[in-house]
């Protein structure tokens, strides 16, 4: 499984390099990684429109620990946010994808704050923080991020079969109740991460 593997990172790109690749069409820009843990769309996962898979409330099942050191050397249990629709954005910073759809994220992200949203990366195969914490703080990200240099944590953080990260980006939703509700194995819009999440936020 590559996502587990330890390779040599590219320094992160100027600022100006990460403004061009942030206005490219997400559309045409294709996964960093393509054979993560295994799980398809995941057993009760039914993919929508915008290639996000969604599982019905009732067959939703909860991720295993998701919890360690940031990349600002905090201890970070995403557990602790139960209550909160909580984005999970698997990212690198020599990814392309994952530095385009950056943007995204970080509009959404202070959009939906207050409403009940929390957004937690987990940065990995990146062997140095150096490039992570460059890449979060051009990118002006607000959220905190897991330190996942070997993708220990992604591959042990999701049950067999389930709505798992496979490539790079990869994107879960979490509901309310922690359980895992949708996911996304590509660069997303703001529209899309809005798609997904509302209807999280309007749940009983």
């Amino acid at each position: 499984m590559s996502i587990g593997r330890t390779s040599r990172a590219p320094r992160i790109a100027a600022p100006a390099a990460l403004a061009i690749a942030a206005a490219l069409s997400l559309s045409a820009l294709s996964a960093c990684e393509a054979d993560g843990p295994g799980g398809g769309a995941g057993t009760d996962g039914a993919v929508g429109a915008d290639g996000v898979s969604v599982v019905p409330k009732g067959k939703r099942v909860l991720p295993h620990a998701l919890k360690g050191e940031t990349l600002d050397g905090r201890q970070l249990d995403i557990a602790g946010s139960k209550g909160q629709v909580v984005v999970i954005n698997v990212w690198g910073s020599w990814c392309p994808p994952c530095i385009a759809e950056a943007p995204h994220f970080v509009e959404v992200a202070k959009e939906t704050e207050g409403k009940g949203v929390a957004f937690i990366g987990i940065d990995t195969r990146d062997p140095s923080r150096i490039p992570a914490l460059a890449f979060q703080k051009d990118l002006g990200i607000p959220y905190p991020s897991l330190y996942d240099p070997t993708g220990k944590l992604i591959l042990n953080g999701f049950p067999k079969g389930t709505l798992n990260p496979q490539t790079l980006p990869s994107t879960i939703f979490l509901d309310r109740d922690g359980k895992i509700a949708a996911r996304a194995l590509r660069a997303i819009s703001a529209d899309t991460l809005r798609e997904v999440i509302d209807p999280l936020i309007a749940e009983k």
